[in-house]
Formats: C-alpha cells, sequence, structure tokens
C-alpha cells in the first residue's frame, strides 16, 4: 500500500518516474513491483571492500 501510495503521489505531481533498486535474490518482491508496472532495465554492481 506504501508503494502504490508513493506511485500515486508521484503522479499527482506530475513525475515523470519512479525508480527503485532491489536485490536479486528477493524474487517474491520483484513480483510485486511487476504487478505494479515496474519493468526490470538495468544491472547493477558492488564492489565488497
Amino acid at each position: 500500500m506504501m508503494l502504490q501510495w508513493a506511485i500515486d503521489e508521484a503522479r499527482q505531481r506530475d513525475c515523470r518516474r519512479v525508480q527503485l533498486t532491489t536485490d536479486k535474490r528477493r524474487t517474491e518482491a520483484h513480483g510485486l513491483y511487476q504487478r505494479l508496472g515496474f519493468t526490470f532495465s538495468h544491472e547493477g554492481a558492488k564492489l565488497y571492500l
């Protein structure tokens, strides 16, 4: 519900994009994001020191 609120709020403010980051292992969350209309388009990288 919070994520849907944020999307609705962004639309009301004429934002052009809502962007999020997520761990690849969170496959259940990915399903939620896709149902809300998000598409996966980028790959990230980390360097642990």
